[in-house]
């Protein structure tokens, strides 16, 4: 009865993942001749090729710092906000639907949004204007494209990965608090000493889910910069479309997308081999 109950659940996985996956790995040992149609077995030709590209040494790159940056930034950045929003504020409900809200936008309503704003003369510039500074050139920038992408992903994910941490600091228990406010901790104290330790494994959890997601991020590239400008938005995700559809080279794109497989096992391997040891 149980598998019963399980089998449409089951079913998806195995026609949505599993067989992907499969495919995904026998496409990556073949190559297509442009001239003919005809597919033939590559050997490990296509990674050799993707080891030896500077093109794919620099989007791992591109795609590490970024992730580097970006993964800690939101998960901070919910706490903070998951914090505030547990607090005794007036219409505390409004405030944590109104933050909520833009992780229900589909990525690319959320690029074109950002993309509103960023413009020259858009709302932004507009701002920095009123304040006394110049205006900034965001997405044609190769030095704030990815920044600026990366204020869109945050933009939308905060509000998501708050409700997680909400969710941790609602398990704590008040008895906890309520015996350091009697020997005299203040807030701060309390914020160090109990919440921030009893957090740990619900921010792990959100750092684990929020680098998958970083590393798929796809429709802001996609939409708003094409990879640039210099390559300086090239994310393995729109590398791996840009060479399986753009360029034709499904071979090498199945590579790329058997690399990023094995690249983000090993980092939530490490991650929750982290969490472990710190369950202990």
């Amino acid at each position: 009865m149980a598998l019963l109950m399980l089998a449409p659940a089951l079913l998806a996985l195995v026609f949505m993942r599993v067989l992907p996956m499969i495919t995904a790995v026998g496409q990556s040992f073949q190559t297509t001749s442009l001239a003919t149609g005809v597919t033939s077995f590559a050997g490990i030709e296509n990674y050799a090729y993707l080891f030896t590209d500077p093109g794919f040494h620099s989007v791992l790159l591109v795609t590490l710092v970024f992730n580097l940056v970006l993964n800690p930034v939101i998960v901070v950045l919910s706490a903070a906000l998951a914090l505030l929003t547990v607090q005794n504020v007036p219409l505390v409900g409004l405030w944590r639907s109104l933050i909520f809200v833009p992780a229900a936008v589909p990525g690319a309503v959320v690029a074109l949004i950002w993309s509103t704003a960023l413009q020259p003369d858009g709302l932004v510039n507009a701002i920095l204007e009123t304040v006394g500074l110049p205006p900034q050139p965001f997405l044609t920038s190769a030095n704030q494209a990815a920044f600026s992408i990366g204020l869109m992903v945050t933009w939308g994910a905060i509000g998501y990965w708050m409700i997680f941490i909400i969710a941790g600091l609602k398990d704590i228990p008040d008895s906890l608090y309520e015996a350091a406010a009697l020997d005299g901790a203040g807030w701060w104290r309390r914020l160090f000493s109990i919440t921030l330790p009893l957090l740990k494994r619900p921010m792990s959890f959100v750092l684990i889910a929020c680098t998958v997601g970083s590393f798929l991020i796809f429709a802001p590239v996609q939409v708003l910069t094409k990879g640039g400008p210099n390559g300086a938005t090239n994310f393995i995700m729109y590398d791996i479309y840009n060479r399986a559809y753009l360029l034709n080279d499904l071979g090498v794109g199945q590579a790329e997308v058997v690399v990023l497989m094995l690249l983000l096992s090993v980092i939530v391997a490490i991650q929750f081999r982290l969490l472990r040891e710190d369950r202990r």
